[in-house]
């Protein structure tokens, strides 16, 4: 399980059976990091798990390696990552 910043969004998208794509230490510079196989819209996460203002939004459309869109804690490096909305914008949507 991610940190206790993030825990509840990420049982929240298990219990809605959302897929989980990847788990584990995504880069070096990060601890847990979740993927899962849908859009996240993270302003209406941020607004139902109230969110502290140290878990910011991670935004990435690579060319080369890969898209996300997911929320980063900064306190503790864990990360719930969604598909970016642009490139995949047919997938699951959460919430």
């Amino acid at each position: 399980m991610t940190c206790e910043h993030l825990r509840a969004l990420e049982q929240a998208l298990i219990e809605a059976g959302m897929e989980i794509t990847y788990r584990g230490q995504a880069w070096e510079k990060v601890n847990e990091w979740v993927y899962f196989d849908c859009v996240l819209d993270l302003a209406a996460c941020r607004e139902w798990f109230s969110l502290p203002d140290f878990v910011v939004d991670h935004v990435h459309r690579g060319t080369h390696d890969g898209t996300e869109q997911g929320l980063y804690c900064t306190k503790c490096r864990d990360g719930v990552m969604g598909r970016h909305p642009i490139a995949f914008p047919s997938d699951l949507r959460f919430p």
